[in-house]
């Protein structure tokens, strides 16, 4: 085999003639493609030029090496093909055409056609879509590509096959050919492709360009910012007392990324949002200029604006009172709430920590709510926090996020920044009207009752009516009470219970609970009482004449004690097991007689009357009294007879035997 001489270099130019190309240059210090332009005058790509260019080279080296050396044309051929595809020459031009063979330099010579034009020499794949899919194969892919069903390239690839074949028109395209059509499509009218099948949404999100802020240029208390958040966790609901997923509302400043005031409902309504945004003015220490939220239904009422059209309502809602201009994002336009941001933040660091967490979505599902877990749900903690719980539990994360570095002043934290911001404060009086959702509240024994608990001021005592307080369940240690014409009434504070046995096993705290409840009550009475006393003299103010007749005719009791007449003694019965001497037993089966030692005379008879018979307290009280005295008329007679027949006689009568046995036993 012979040795193969160096091949002459031959420099690639594109000013060069079409049919005199400049040889490359075979050094191996500079790439072959540095300073290339992305396109060319002549519409061509730059990759395509140079890869001409170079194939263009390689012929007239190749021509050039058969044409100085002798021997057999297809040695030569073998020889030259050796030498370039292991880099013996032409290293420059085998790093844009790759490995080759004398069959590829024969077709490249072919292609020339004897006219040296190097243009003849560029790669097809290039080519524009029209060369590639042609009338109906590009008009049913893109019909089947470009569907809001989302088709995917493969699935759209074989319908459009069937559906041409179906219609009898013949197509000899790959599948390959028809997935570079698409991404192809996909890469030069991107803007259509996600129109088409994601929809104008997502055409904002990801095409059209955004505009970016800067918040280094506000200050702190310039513009809060809001929107509602559904926790990711269960509480418990105050009214039901049932687990559920609250909502909160939050304000964040902007400047300082500080969660400036919040809010905890089960459901987000327009005094919630009021409520966070009195929370947020008074951590501020003042007013903000703007309050940004969402364009919510929740947000945009009339309970802010006084009309659905902002710029027409004059800022005579709450903001407009306020001093405050609101701002609404656009609708659908997540771009524009940074708060987004921060409640990602809130989410991954906060909510997936507590044991009630149950995700953002069904793929976030914690495991031990997946169906058949028995494992996690064993190790699970089934401990669900109150809304005073939840809130202490967000104090103390709020800890851990104000330490970190505020994102729009490097180098300080959140919780620094915010501090050096706040004014003087405000005056909490004046931000009533934003407080809590307006209740109707009955007055009863102690206080209102709001929520399983008792609220008590002493301006509630004595009243019996219909009130309306204000509250928050940021704090429900008081609610503010108002008549129901809006007159201020009092701020009744949450009566706590006691401990039952507050003077034995309280705490010293327990023991000053009950004095305080009870000179409370004593209280409260000294006043009834004084109160009353007041009103006697209005008494006698009001008497009228037929009042007076008492100072006319006075009462029979005050005569006598005035006109000092003596009158019988009253008669006291005395009970029975008071008397020591034993009572007679009765005579059964006979009519009431006097015995030797109870002889009446006839004027004694006459003496005891029934009008005279005193009033009976019971029956044997009436039977007692016929013993002695006798019996007057046939009623009297019936009645003995009736009730010497009763459970009551049959017991006296037993009583009377007892008594009798005894007596003989003494006697013996």
């Amino acid at each position: 085999m012979r040795t193969l001489s160096v091949v002459s270099p031959i420099k690639m130019s594109g000013d060069s003639p079409e049919s005199e190309p400049a040889p490359v240059n075979t050094g191996a210090s500079q790439s072959p493609q540095e300073s290339l332009p992305l396109f060319t005058d002549d519409g061509m790509s730059a990759k395509s030029r140079q890869v001409a260019l170079a194939r263009m080279d390689i012929l007239k080296a190749w021509e050039e090496y058969r044409r100085t050396h002798e021997g057999n044309k297809t040695d030569l051929d073998q020889e030259f093909e050796k030498a370039y595809n292991t880099g013996i020459v032409l290293r420059n031009i085998r790093a844009v055409l790759g490995d080759t063979t004398v069959k590829t330099l024969y077709r490249w010579k072919k292609s020339l056609n004897c006219t040296g034009d190097w243009k003849l020499l560029a790669p097809q794949y290039n080519g524009s879509q029209s060369q590639r899919l042609f009338g109906a194969e590009e008009k049913i892919f893109l019909g089947c590509l470009l569907s809001a069903n989302k088709v995917s390239i493969g699935e759209a690839t074989r319908l459009t096959k069937f559906i041409l074949k179906s219609r009898g028109i013949p197509t000899a395209k790959s599948d390959m050919t028809f997935r570079r059509y698409a991404e192809d499509f996909m890469a030069k009218k991107y803007d259509v492709w996600v129109l088409m099948r994601e929809g104008q949404k997502a055409l904002k999100d990801k095409v059209e360009p955004y505009i970016k802020r800067d918040p280094s240029l506000l200050n702190v208390g310039d513009a809060l910012v809001a929107d509602g958040h559904r926790l990711n966790f269960q509480i418990i609901n105050p009214y039901t007392g049932k687990p559920c997923r609250a909502t909160l509302v939050a304000y964040i400043d902007w400047k300082s990324f500080d969660l400036a005031g919040y809010e905890i409902m089960v459901e987000e309504n327009t005094q919630c949002i009021a409520s966070a945004l009195r929370n947020s003015i008074i951590a501020l220490g003042k007013k903000p200029v703007v309050s940004y939220q969402d364009n919510g239904k929740a947000f945009r009422s009339r309970f802010f604006t006084g009309s659905v059209n902002l710029e027409e309502a004059g800022f005579n809602g709450l903001f407009g009172r306020l001093g405050i201009i609101p701002l609404f994002a656009m609708p659908y336009n997540a771009r524009a709430k940074v708060i987004e941001r921060w409640f990602k933040e809130f989410s991954n660091t906060f909510e997936r920590l507590l044991p009630s967490y149950i995700g953002s979505s069904i793929s976030d599902k914690p495991a031990y709510m997946m169906r058949n877990e028995k494992f996690h749900k064993a190790l699970h903690n089934e401990y669900i926090p109150t809304i005073e719980e939840t809130v202490q539990l967000i104090q103390m994360w709020l800890e851990f996020h104000r330490s970190q570095e505020c994102p729009h002043v490097k180098g300080k934290p959140i919780g620094e920044v915010f501090s050096e911001g706040k004014g003087p404060g405000v005056e909490i009086n004046e931000l009533d009207d934003l407080m809590m959702d307006v209740t109707i509240k009955n007055i009863r024994r102690n206080g209102i009752t709001f929520l399983n608990a008792d609220y008590y001021d002493d301006n509630l005592y004595g009243l019996r009516e219909q009130v309306m307080i204000r509250y928050s369940l940021f704090d429900l240690s008081y609610i503010k009470v108002y008549a129901l014409n809006g007159e201020f009434v009092c701020v009744a504070k949450r009566v706590m219970s006691v401990h039952p046995l507050a003077r034995v096993m309280g705490t010293p705290k327990d023991v000053e609970e009950l004095r305080r409840g009870i000179t409370m009550q004593r209280k409260a009475e000294k006043k009834t009482i004084q109160g009353a006393k007041e009103l006697i003299g209005l008494k006698k103010a009001a008497e009228l004449d037929w009042q007076k007749v008492v100072e006319i005719s006075p009462r029979i009791a005050d005569r006598l004690e005035a006109e000092n007449i003596q009158t019988p003694a009253i008669e006291e019965r005395i009970p029975e097991e008071c008397v020591t001497t034993p009572l007679s037993p009765p005579k059964i089966g006979g009519e009431l007689t006097d015995t030797g030692e109870q002889q009446r005379t006839q004027a004694d008879i006459t003496r005891l009357e029934p009008q005279s018979r005193p009033l009976f307290n019971d029956n044997i009280e009436r039977y007692q009294w016929h013993l002695e005295y006798g019996v007057f008329t046939e009623e009297d007679q019936a009645w003995v007879n009736w009730f010497m027949t009763t459970d009551d006689f049959n017991m006296l009568f037993t009583f009377f035997e007892k008594q009798k046995r005894k007596e003989a036993l003494v006697t013996q």
